[in-house]
């Protein structure tokens, strides 16, 4: 490296220490509204982090202090509070001589090393962004290497000029990667102090800006779409010749079997035909041997809040078709935009009308209303633009239930969501709904009392009383026969329910012991903690028991004949993988929860005369996976290829650029000779 680089790097550190006295206060918005704050006080070297914002009835609540040495890294850093689902966090680490020593939720660790590394707070505030970025813009690579594992990068990027209103300041985007899957988007002020932390969902700005929210939002989403703009040029590919997998079985999901070994061909989008194996291919093929493997027809994850960070790693993962359940219906709109033109990839997305009420616990996704009419209104707009349902949420008023959905019906439209507060699933399937969303919003009120409010974490944490409830007693049965009298949908995202019931502090998940020692190390990190509180004496059991009682309603459901659902609502990918698993937990067969992922929920969104099966004229939208899923569901997680809209990706070539260590080799591709 020059000597000029170096004497920058020890001038920005110079920089870096006054940027580091300052208090500072910041805005958490949300859909345009602030809901939280984040402020910081420093005295004698000492700084404290308060930080709190609530969306949704939940969100985290942590308080640090922490010391930083000449070069800007933690000597002594505290971080305690609790987490956006409840479970408590007690993290410490300290620098002292050579030996660093910390202790989070995984449990604790110790490194004796003359060289310093940088502790990457787990339980840390977003304000820990711009600590990170500081100790980066002094260090000449702007790489450093990082406690407990891994390393982290700066990327800087263009000025930009932003206003109160009365003044202008000019601040520089920057971006960590090393962190999680994607990277996190900084603005940084002129003394390289953190300005502002920007997703394209929502903003952390300095007090004053709030005014700027939206232009943030939108700077983050372009930054984002480059990158992934980037990534599809080098990872699609598209054949302008017709291509042709040879030695697979095909899935056949009428058959609930494997075909034998054939040819599959595609030209353009569509799959041209479905050959056998001894049909000499044409001149100017491209060929793909598929070495005996299996072609299954993409998935379709009924429950997303569809991301752009998140899109490809579900296209890479066989999720080729998503149902979003609410988001920002401008952002949504862009997305989908951009996934139909090709410049990024993403699973076809189908969308739901997001009708929420206003309250101080909504969350600020689609539309809030505060009347009936308004509702009425949030559905014609809806059916205006091509949504295929209405999802109605929690600060609903459960009196406008029943003429939502009857103006969604006369629209032709769905009627789905959460159980709104102070109401019962049976009262919402007499209003019309034809689906309910997760399985405690069915089971709560079982267990609840009317004037109790599940707009608060109160709709995870009154889980802990089913142990003691009779799935045989009137009013679960009620329910159950109501549900399968009115032919209504469940869709019960059982994996987000396992995650909250059963995950411990230190321990590695059951849905992420085949994947997460190829995951980045935050990643891995932030995968063996609890969410929910289990502090308290016998919480840990009761969530246990909780656990046995939701599979066991699901088992009487699917006995019943009631149409379950697969979605996970924790962003598809590898978690869908886990859920199609618990799906055979609740007693489907192996190729019968095959059928459900692709055929069956083809067939719910009216999509099967293109979608949901491998053959001539429909949709290339399938993946192919070394053995045989229908003996063993574990093979659609070690996924070679996937085609969707007749474009070939290779997870591959996909998962380096997430820092995610591939789960298998490509196959053989063999070009036309020209």
């Amino acid at each position: 490296m020059s000597l000029f680089r170096a004497l920058m790097a020890t001038a920005v550190l110079v920089m870096l220490q006054s940027a580091a006295q300052a208090d500072e206060s910041f805005s958490v918005i949300f859909g345009g509204k602030v809901l939280g704050h984040l402020t910081t006080t420093t005295n004698d070297g000492e700084t404290r982090v308060d930080f709190d914002y609530k969306n949704n009835g939940r969100g985290p609540t942590l308080a640090e202090t922490i010391r930083l040495d000449g070069k800007g890294l933690p000597t002594a850093w505290t971080i305690q509070g609790a987490t956006t689902f409840g479970s408590k966090v007690d993290e410490h680490f300290e620098q002292v001589g050579d030996k660093a020593q910390w202790t989070d939720s995984v449990g604790s660790g110790s490194l004796d090393s003359p060289e310093h590394r940088l502790y990457i707070g787990q339980g840390a505030s977003p304000w820990a962004l711009g600590l990170y970025a500081r100790a980066l813009l002094g260090d000449i690579d702007r790489t450093l290497p990082t406690l407990p594992g891994g390393s982290v990068h700066l990327d800087e990027g263009e000025p930009i000029s932003v206003s109160d209103g009365k003044t202008t300041e000019r601040v520089r985007s920057v971006a960590l990667s090393g962190l999680e899957l994607n990277p996190s988007y900084l603005l940084l002020d002129e003394k390289q102090a953190l300005f502002a932390y920007i997703t394209p969902s929502f903003v952390i700005v300095r007090k004053g800006f709030e005014g700027e929210e939206v232009r943030l939002r939108g700077i983050a989403a372009q930054l984002s779409t480059t990158r992934f703009e980037t990534i599809q040029k080098e990872t699609a590919h598209r054949f302008e010749a017709p291509l042709r997998i040879r030695n697979v079985r095909v899935f056949d999901p009428h058959t609930l079997a494997l075909s034998a070994s054939v040819s599959v061909l595609v030209s353009g989008q569509r799959i041209a035909a479905v050959e056998p194996l001894d049909s000499p291919a044409t001149p100017g093929e491209v060929l793909i041997d598929g070495e005996g493997g299996s072609l299954v027809a993409g998935l379709n994850d009924m429950h997303g809040h569809v991301s752009q960070e998140g899109a490809l790693l579900n296209v890479a993962a066989g999720v080729t078709s998503m149902r979003d359940m609410g988001n920002d219906n401008a952002v949504l709109a862009k997305l989908i935009e951009r996934i139909e033109a090709g410049t990024i990839a993403g699973p076809r997305i189908t969308r739901s009308g997001f009708i929420e009420g206003k309250s101080p616990f909504s969350a600020n996704n689609g539309i809030l209303v505060d009347s009936q009419q308004a509702a009425i209104d949030a559905v014609r707009w809806y059916g205006a633009r091509g949504f295929w349902q209405v999802k109605l949420y929690n600060s609903m008023n459960p009196a406008w239930a029943k003429a939502t959905a009857a103006e969604a019906h006369r629209l032709g439209m769905r009627v789905d969501g959460h159980v709104p507060a102070f109401s019962n699933a049976d009262a919402m399937i007499d209003a019309g709904f034809d689906e309910l969303t997760h399985i405690n919003q069915i089971m709560l009120g079982w267990v609840l009392a009317p004037d109790e409010d599940t707009r608060t974490l109160l709709r995870l944490t009154a889980l802990r009383r089913l142990p003691g409830l009779d799935l045989q007693s009137t009013k679960v049965q009620h329910t159950i026969d109501h549900i399968v009298a009115r032919k209504v949908a469940v869709e019960p995202t059982i994996g987000i329910h396992e995650a909250l019931l059963l995950s411990r502090d230190g321990e590695v998940p059951a849905g992420k012991v085949d994947t997460i020692e190829h995951l980045p190390i935050g990643v891995q990190r932030d995968a063996k903690r609890a969410w929910s509180d289990m502090s308290a004496p016998g919480d840990a059991e009761a969530y246990a028991g909780a656990w046995q009682q939701i599979l066991a309603t699901l088992r009487m459901m699917r006995e019943r004949g009631i149409l379950l659902i697969p979605g996970t609502d924790t962003g598809g990918s590898f978690s869908y993988h886990r859920e199609l698993e618990l799906f055979e937990k609740i007693g489907y067969s192996a190729p019968e929860v095959l059928k459900r992922a692709t055929w069956d929920m083809a067939e719910y969104l009216g999509r099967e005369q293109s979608l949901g099966s491998i053959e001539k004229g429909k949709l290339a939208d399938f993946f192919l996976v070394a053995g045989d899923p229908t003996k063993d569901l574990k093979a659609i997680k070690r996924i070679r290829m996937v085609v969707k809209d007749g474009v070939v990706y290779f997870p591959s070539e996909v998962y380096p650029h997430f820092g995610i260590k591939p789960f298998a080799e490509p196959p053989k591709l063999t070009a036309p000779k020209s």
